[in-house]
């Protein structure tokens, strides 16, 4: 089983940076595939990154395109997500989830392990 733990999330204005953190435990050495996911009210849940741990691979929904960024630091079974440049359009409650297939499965099938959520909300 694995656990994930997200943080980091907060208000913030247009323009600024948020950096959210998913702390994973657990089995952690299963999953193959992290990823960070949003959902905003009234709206379905949308895929934001995804990252292969064993090659850092990473993909991004276009809409967050060179202002996100995924990362991960396999030594402290955190994974990160970046957000610059940040909208209104980017307030959403945002979640990690992981899986042990790689991410194009996983993201076919669906994820197994999610954590709570963390919210961000981006408004002047």
């Amino acid at each position: 089983v694995v656990q994930l733990v997200e943080s980091g999330g907060g208000a913030v204005q247009p323009g600024e940076s948020v950096r959210l953190s998913c702390a994973v435990s657990g089995a952690t050495s299963s999953a193959n595939c992290m990823a960070w996911f949003r959902q905003a009210p009234g709206k379905e849940r949308e895929g934001v990154a995804t990252i292969s741990t064993a090659s850092a691979e990473s993909y991004y929904v276009d809409s967050v395109k060179g202002r996100f960024t995924i990362s991960q630091d396999i030594a402290k079974s955190t994974w990160y997500l970046q957000m610059d440049s940040l909208k209104p359009e980017d307030t959403a409650m945002y979640y990690c989830a992981a899986d042990i297939r790689v991410c194009r499965e996983a993201a076919k099938r669906g994820f197994s392990f999610w954590g709570q959520g963390t919210q961000v909300t981006v408004s002047s």
